[in-house]
């Protein structure tokens, strides 16, 4: 399929994990791709996704809590390759530690991040759509966790429940203008964050050795694997594409079966 063929797709985290999988997808279809990240290496991974796709595909250093920092990376994103069409806000991070444990910064990180980032980028692309009359999309990475929550990261948890509602807000006040807000929750994929994940909670709550528990999660899905990046990229880029059109405000399981709500 080509259904982004000429159009500015702008996906923050883009550089690796899930957000890598989206961008890919997007390049594969026709788009003009920017992907930011925190990460000081995001326009070699640009130019690395660039030769894989053939596409156009630019890289910003982005840090979503700097809404000046976003405004000037949307800038350079559409001075570089057109009018923006659709931003996906998938930037995220994750730490894991016991109530007790947790600390004010962890919090104040992880909603930073995962919400406060969504929204910035959200209310500049917006802007931007609302600047050029573009009927523009917009896909909001949440989780698993935005449907319920989990040990040893009530942060977490309360910073995806947010996506969702921010996501909710936002696309009733976008409806008339044609512009739509979906999200998405993926579940088990295979990611360096899953790693992480895998690792530390396996420290937590018992003597798994790594790969284990990730192992036990699994047999708990109805599909019996994780899923891949390329899977979730391909939810995002039908919920951005015009087959969509009708679609907005929804938030949509991406995880074989695990959540079913």
């Amino acid at each position: 399929m080509n259904r982004f063929v000429g159009k500015t797709v702008i996906v923050t985290g883009g550089n690796k994990g899930i957000g890598r999988g989206i961008a890919k997808r997007f390049a594969e279809e026709g788009a003009k791709v920017a992907i930011a990240a925190i990460d000081k290496d995001t326009p070699d991974a640009a130019a690395a996704l660039a030769e894989e796709t053939g596409a156009i595909v630019k890289g910003y250093v982005l840090d979503v809590t700097d809404a000046k920092a976003i405004r000037e990376v949307y800038g350079e994103a559409e001075a570089a390759l057109g009018p923006l069409a659709v931003s996906i806000q998938n930037a995220g991070v994750i730490t894991i530690a016991k109530v007790e444990d947790l600390t004010e910064k962890e919090w104040d990180f992880n909603l930073d991040v995962n919400t406060k980032g969504v929204f910035l980028c959200c209310q500049e692309a917006i802007r931007r759509f609302r600047a050029s009359g573009t009927k523009g999309k917009l896909v909001n990475t949440a989780s698993g966790q935005a449907r319920q929550g989990f040990i040893y990261t009530p942060h977490y948890a309360a910073s995806k429940f947010g996506v969702v509602g921010l996501t909710q807000s936002l696309a009733k006040e976008l409806a008339k203008e044609g512009i739509t807000a979906n999200a998405i929750c993926p579940g088990i994929i295979h990611t360096e964050m899953w790693d992480y994940n895998d690792r530390v909670w396996g420290q937590m709550l018992g003597e798994y050795r790594p790969g284990e528990l990730m192992q036990e999660w699994v047999e708990g899905i109805p599909m019996q694997r994780a899923g891949t990046p390329a899977e979730v990229g391909a939810l995002v880029a039908f919920l951005a594409s015009s087959d969509a059109d009708y679609i907005t405000g929804q938030t949509i399981n991406v995880d074989g079966g695990l959540i079913m709500s």
